[in-house]
């Protein structure tokens, strides 16, 4: 057997040596991603709603004991904003059947966090563009554009709002004037997801006594943040990637029958991540279960606050890093990686030297009973035998190579929707595909979003050629599902 110490690019198939020699050259852009301010901050405050005389943006901020950062991005993190939200109830249930007003406070039977001696719920946001408005002053034009798995706006914003260091990660800009979503045509709107960064987290204080929360918590209040503090009367299209895309298809399902949500556009989501999808659950569980096992956590049963932050079970969140990412990327793609590169990734419950690296470096910014309820909240999602309810002009794009979230799930979901379409490509970066996919197929998602769409479009019978190389970059700090 090969010594993976001794790869190098003489060694290799000419493929082989073009997708590392890409990666090199990549790496050095993508470090400049996570640690430039945005180059381009469009008119962020002037684009944003009236509201009736009282301050626009009261930076309603986490705690300022709170032991993770308000964004994923810090340098983007003062164009955030946020919103409270009182009395709002966590973990509850949400009967579709009812008026969507009675989940105006969230579901029935869940928690305030008021309740429990914290702070209302906050939500938190980015928004550019151009507002148009009707008589009553409500804006119309919105595209909302959800945060995956461990990021927030401020990440979103980074990869896609044009001018921004993390463009390169998704081959080019995705927003602003004349790209895919058109700031000049529309007002759009980056936002956190409940649990992470800038909106209400376990770690704020609660810990293990936070309310257990579910997409449809996620969804619902961003809901209200739209709503009521941004005045939008209207959504055009709701899209995101990986768990951005999820809470899509729960947009779609809570607000696309009243006419709000318009068109819904998941790029690399699911609709369900327990039985029905076995390896994301297999993925993901394995992955809780290795956060579980660390030491700390063991001893503590995850209630470990009291404890100096050097002692908080950060090693059981880098081996579920670890266990992740062996199947975030392609096996031709990481089988083509220095052993340098992978040699950070690889967990170890004693690294030396760059054993670990990547992982140990990013947990330096999370918690994990953070990340344990981010799962907790997919283990418990299952929309299937729901999905005939969405209304919404409906396109589901995901990527054939995708070894978390299987394309044929996103396939037979598609299909479970009145007039929806699928599309889909081929990526050597497999589910990480899902924020270039924008511009891949930037023909048939920007027909799609100005509703001039036709099933004659890139990607609609399966895949498309691109012309790209695929290329063995590093995720950015904050990248993940």
């Amino acid at each position: 057997m090969k010594n993976p110490e001794n790869t190098h690019l003489g060694a290799m198939s000419p493929m082989t040596a073009v997708i590392t020699a890409l990666a090199v050259a990549l790496l050095a852009a993508l470090v400049i991603a996570l640690s430039l301010p945005g180059t381009a901050q469009t008119a962020v405050a002037d684009s944003l709603p009236s509201t009736g005389g009282k301050p626009p943006h009261q930076r309603l901020r986490p705690p300022a004991d709170a032991l993770t950062p308000s964004s994923g991005v810090m340098a983007l993190d003062h164009v955030k904003h946020y919103y409270a939200i009182p009395n709002f109830r966590l973990g509850g249930e949400y009967d579709l059947n009812a008026d969507p007003a009675s989940w105006r406070n969230g579901g029935e039977g869940g928690t305030t966090l008021e309740s429990l001696g914290s702070e209302p719920l906050r939500v938190a946001y980015i928004a550019v563009g151009t507002p148009k408005r009707n008589d009553a002053g409500e804006i119309t034009n919105a595209i909302v554009i959800n945060t995956f798995y461990s990021g927030d706006a401020t990440n979103m914003y980074n990869f896609w709002y044009e001018g921004q260091a993390g463009n390169a990660f998704s081959g080019g800009p995705i927003v602003g004037p004349g790209r895919v979503i058109d700031t000049d045509r529309y007002y759009v709107v980056f936002l956190d997801a409940l649990g992470l960064w800038g909106a209400s987290k376990p770690s704020d204080g609660l810990g293990r006594r936070f309310p257990a929360y579910s997409y449809f918590d996620m969804v619902q209040a961003n809901h209200r943040l739209l709503r009521e503090h941004l005045n939008i009367a209207q959504v055009e299209v709701v899209t995101g990637v990986s768990m951005g895309a999820t809470q899509a298809w729960v947009w779609g399902l809570m607000h696309s029958p009243s006419g709000y949500v318009k068109a819904i556009l998941p790029i690399g989501g699911t609709t369900a991540s327990d039985a029905d999808d076995p390896v994301g659950a297999w993925t993901f569980l394995l992955a809780q279960a290795a956060m579980e096992s660390d030491p700390i956590w063991r001893k503590t049963k995850g209630h470990y606050y009291h404890l100096p932050i050097g002692e908080h079970p950060r090693q059981g969140l880098q081996f579920m890093w670890s266990r992740l990412q062996l199947t975030g990327f392609s096996f031709p793609l990481r089988s083509a990686a220095p052993w340098a590169e992978i040699e950070r990734e690889v967990f170890h419950w004693q690294p030396e030297g760059d054993q670990t690296a990547a992982f140990i470096a990013r947990t330096k910014n999370e918690d994990a009973v953070d990340f344990w309820y981010r799962n907790d909240a997919g283990f418990r999602y299952n929309i299937n035998a729901e999905l005939g309810r969405i209304q919404a002009r409906t396109l589901v794009v995901h990527v054939e190579t995708d070894k978390w979230l299987l394309v044929e799930n996103a396939r037979q979901a598609a299909a479970a929707v009145d007039g929806a379409v699928f599309a889909s490509f081929p990526d050597p970066t497999a589910h990480y595909g899902v924020f270039r996919a924008p511009n891949v197929l930037a023909e048939t998602i920007g027909a799609f979003i100005d509703d001039r769409f036709t099933t004659d479009l890139p990607g609609i019978a399966g895949a498309v050629n691109t012309g790209q190389q695929a290329s063995a970059e590093e995720r950015p700090a904050g990248l993940a599902k």
